[in-house]
């Protein structure tokens, strides 16, 4: 039914938290969203995960194998010192191949919860998450989970948060006992042990904190007010005079630390045992921001980084200047659309947050990025794969549009009349490639119908046809990435195909400073062709790009024919000449030319630029260029010897080896064309007991003998 959001219910934006929980694949984010739904009210059984009963899992790839694939996203109400807030939440994929939809959550958010597994602490995908939500300035909370677990321990979890992330992390709770002792929590602000009486933990008995503990409490106390009041002169002055600091004066102080990014609050529990996760609710209403108290970042016309303190800075598409919203209902309406999604039973949905403004069904809004106007068919409010409908969603509210036709992931919908353009999201470029073919030939349309909805969907996954040999190559994250999609294929689609040998995704690049001149001229009866440029190419710095340079002078060459050059030149760098890799980090200075005044045109000049800039390119030591992935093996100590030797032999590097409790953290580099399978091998390696991960680093030069054997089965 329409309007069966209630407004009223938290009417003031100060009560809305948008929330993401984040962290390493199998720290316990699910659970941990699943214990809030069920804390708030929202279901009334928890599901958990090991059972394939989580609500926020909804897929059946994600009920199978017991991770989060895609975010999902929910809302609930938290009573809280006689304020009801609005938490809309989402729940992100903790494992690498799924970053994307980690990127798309960040952008949106405005506080996270990380969750650390108590008994590894900080794990690869830890870091990873961290500094994305990093590069948002999102304020964040930490949360070491699974404390009841053997081996677990809170304060070893911490120290790898200081050592890793960050030496801002701070407890404002300890744990009450370990392991299968672990029944609550020592509060440090109010110095007072929070103790579970049942299972269920909603039982809580508040008490003193008894003798075994209070030195410790005292002791991590001290150091949280010592941090926190960093944020206040005044209370400082206090502190350092030796008066005593009441809690809501360390309160007060926690928060302005939190969201000036000063300080992140630990808080231990068990989210399985339904431990600690109220306490945790408790805080994220008292310490992370409101919509209205977030900042944003943007980069001015000088190329520095500049702070928005609660507005989201934006471009206006009529003078490229920065203009600004405030997160308010009062001003004209803007939104970011952060993920596509297509539902079976009500076809697109365009998952976008509201930054400023109001929105209501039925009426139209303007895409300032493909500046088309769009009407605004059903306005969803969504809990993981249910839906409530609503005729109106206002600044601040995360919600899903039907039926939206011309508007991708990342653009901007705003007023027509008051146009921005917001921010969008990065995505990283795929890294491995599948040959795949439907297994009958009348599922090929099908095929490339699906395809197409797949790649709407997912910014990190992409699908072409091969022009050489016909092949439909599907390009993504990791072959976890891969499997996904093909997978669904089956299921969603009924589409059933084969698979071909995995493929990286080489690049292409020149060592050395070269020049060419290029000369087109053919005539044949009539209008000739005629077209001679001369350019100079140069190698950039990794990342750096392409960039074209126009030095002609003059009028050697017109100036209408520039624009052409340079599109047949970006044109030429989709295929180098090495193997037809993309040709990256490279700049292209024309510096000379001339033109025949019937003969030359701007197809001549992008023709003679398009091959002119292939055979430059020969001249100018061309490499192979691979991706290096950023390994993390976790494995007991008598396997540290075979899993070294495994990856040397891949032409692995061996960069760091830390001790985690009884087993050993193997961090290396290597290159992806020799790791595919690699998490097959090592669970025969080490009898199933590595934890390996791996996300993509950066791009280095192929050793020559490889290059050649690469470049030989490409020919082939």
């Amino acid at each position: 039914m329409a309007g069966t959001i209630d407004y009223n219910k938290v009417k003031d934006r100060k009560f809305y938290r948008n929330l993401g929980i984040i962290a390493h694949v199998d720290a316990g984010k699910t659970t941990t969203t699943e214990r809030i739904l069920f804390f708030t009210g929202r279901k009334h059984k928890t599901g958990e995960v090991h059972e394939g009963a989580a609500e926020m899992d909804f897929m059946d790839q994600e009920k199978e194998r017991g991770i989060t694939i895609q975010s999902a996203a929910t809302t609930a109400f938290w009573e809280f010192e006689d304020n009801a807030y609005r938490i809309n939440i989402i729940d992100t994929p903790g494992h690498v191949d799924f970053t994307a939809e980690v990127e798309r959550s960040l952008r949106v958010l405005d506080g996270a919860v990380v969750v650390f597994d108590g008994k590894m602490g900080v794990e690869p995908q830890s870091s990873k998450v961290w500094f994305q939500a990093e590069k948002y300035l999102v304020p964040r909370m930490c949360y070491i989970n699974k404390l009841d677990n053997i081996g677990a321990d809170f304060y070893k979890s911490y120290d790898t948060i200081l050592e890793h992330l960050s030496d801002k992390a701070i407890p404002i709770a300890l744990p009450v006992g370990i392991e299968s002792d672990f029944n609550g929590i020592i509060d440090l602000v109010s110095m007072k042990m929070r103790i579970h009486k049942d299972e269920e933990g909603k039982e809580i008995e508040v008490k003193d904190i008894t003798d075994e503990y209070i030195e410790k409490a005292k002791e991590f106390r001290d150091k949280l007010i010592e941090m926190a009041v960093d944020t206040d002169d005044d209370l400082a002055m206090k502190f350092l005079e030796g008066e005593e600091i009441t809690e809501d004066e360390l309160r007060a102080a926690v928060r302005k630390a939190v969201l000036a990014k000063n300080l992140f609050p630990v808080m231990p529990g068990s989210s399985l045992k339904n431990k600690g996760v109220q306490y945790m609710l408790d805080n994220v209403c008292r310490y992370l921001p409101s919509p209205s108290e977030k900042d944003y970042i943007q980069i001015n016309e000088e190329g520095e980084e500049v702070v928005y303190m609660g507005e989201v800075p934006g471009l206006d598409p009529k003078t490229d200047h920065t203009i600004t919203r405030k997160l308010d209902e009062s001003e004209p309406f803007s939104g970011l659309v952060f993920k596509l999604a297509i539902d079976p039973h009500v076809g697109n949905l365009a998952f976008f947050r509201v930054y400023s403004g109001e929105l209501r069904a039925g009426t139209y809004v303007y895409n300032s990025v493909s500046k088309k106007k769009e009407r605004i068919g059903r306005i969803l409010m969504m809990h993981a794969n249910a839906r409530e409908e609503t005729d109106i969603v206002k600044s601040g509210d995360i919600a899903a549009i039907v039926g939206l036709k011309d508007t991708n992931t990342g653009e901007t919908i705003c007023d027509e009349n008051k146009p921005i353009i917001l921010e969008s999201i990065d995505f990283p470029e795929p890294v491995v490639s599948f040959a795949i073919e439907p297994k009958t030939k009348s599922d090929q349309e099908k095929l490339s119908e699906a395809l197409g909805k797949l790649v709407s969907e997912d910014p990190t996954f992409k699908a072409e046809t091969d022009k050489e040999t016909g092949q439909v190559i599907i390009s993504g994250m990791g072959e976890l990435h891969l499997g996904i999609k093909t997978d669904i294929l089956n299921r969603t689609y009924g589409i059933d195909v084969s698979i071909g040998k995995p493929q990286v995704a080489y690049r292409e690049t020149i060592k050395v400073e070269g020049k060419h001149r290029e000369l087109l001229k053919k005539q044949s009866g009539g209008a000739g062709q005629f077209a001679d440029i001369e350019m100079i190419l140069r190698p950039r710095k990794q990342g750096e790009g392409y960039k074209f340079i126009d030095s002609i002078k003059g009028g050697s060459i017109p100036r209408e024919y520039i624009p052409s050059i340079d599109k047949g030149i970006s044109d030429a760098t989709t295929a180098g000449p090495l193997g037809g890799f993309s040709v990256v980090d490279i700049e292209v200075e024309i510096v000379d030319g001339s033109y025949h005044d019937v003969d030359s045109n701007t197809d001549t000049f992008k023709t003679a630029a398009f091959y002119g800039f292939k055979e430059a390119m020969k001249k100018c030591k061309p490499i192979l260029l691979e991706p290096i992935m950023s390994v993390n093996i976790n494995v007991p100590e008598e396997y540290v010897g075979s899993v070294t030797g495994y990856l040397s032999a891949r032409r692995g590097l061996i960069k760091n080896m830390v001790q985690r409790g009884k087993t050993k953290e193997i961090i290396a580099e290597a290159p992806l064309g020799e790791l595919f399978g690699y998490v097959g091998d090592l669970r025969n390696l080490t009898s199933g007991t590595a934890a390996p991960n791996m996300q993509p680093s950066h791009y280095a030069e192929v050793p020559a003998g490889i290059q050649a054997k690469i470049l030989g089965a490409e020919d082939k």
